[in-house]
């Protein structure tokens, strides 16, 4: 009885996280503060919402259109298309973080990480919508669907300014300041990632040739 009244509670609060999401889109500056502060939110609810994003992104790609999207199949790894969202992110929460000393912020890895996916709602929100419709619009109408497309990225890009702002307690000015920063950072991680397989590949490669060299020999 006990554990089953548990589970219930657990369920209730998921559900009181993840509908706060859409007060959160709404009233941003508000909803993020108690998204951390208050803790309203819970990391179950920003997974819900990365793995809806990720979907409306399969959706797109298989339901839009050919009259507003042409999708090459052959030349397209899935995985690849699905880490184009998860890779930029794991490198936004780890960047933003790691400067939050260099900024004076008050915000953990954890809280960044849900803060940003709770951001990304108004994407699946509009794009699965949107896909749907593509099907039945006309060329001439097209407009309306790139309009709305750009709508749902502006809308998630100012909502994670606004859930950087408020949970890092910055003002406006620093908090741009802050997102060019954390960009850079990004960019930085890329470089030395990329140095560090280079470095990898260019071991491997020379044992190999050591290995071949003794084979050859022997």
């Amino acid at each position: 009885m006990l554990a089953s009244l548990k589970k219930k509670e657990t369920y209730t609060h998921y559900w009181a996280t993840l509908k706060f999401a859409f007060y959160c889109i709404t009233h941003p500056l508000d909803g993020f503060w108690d998204l951390t502060h208050e803790k309203r939110g819970s990391i179950a609810a920003a997974n819900t919402i990365l793995i809806l994003t990720l979907v409306s992104r399969i959706a797109k790609l298989q339901f839009t259109s050919f009259l507003f999207m042409k999708v090459y199949w052959e030349g397209i790894n899935i995985f690849l298309y699905l880490a184009s969202i998860l890779f930029p992110l794991a490198l936004w929460c780890v960047g933003n973080w790691a400067l939050t000393t260099l900024f004076d912020g008050k915000g953990t890895l954890r809280q960044v990480y849900m803060a940003t996916c709770y951001a990304f709602l108004p994407y699946p929100l509009l794009q699965i919508p949107l896909t749907i419709v593509s099907n039945v619009v006309t060329v001439e109408e097209g407009a309306f669907y790139s309009v709305v497309s750009a709508f749902s990225l502006l809308w998630a890009g100012l909502l994670i300014i606004a859930a950087m702002m408020q949970i890092h307690e910055y003002s406006i000015s620093k908090t741009i300041g802050f997102t060019v920063g954390s960009l850079f950072a990004m960019l930085v991680m890329v470089f030395i990632l990329l140095l560090f397989f280079s470095m990898i590949s260019q071991g491997i490669a020379y044992f190999i040739s050591i290995g071949r060299e003794i084979m050859f020999r022997m």
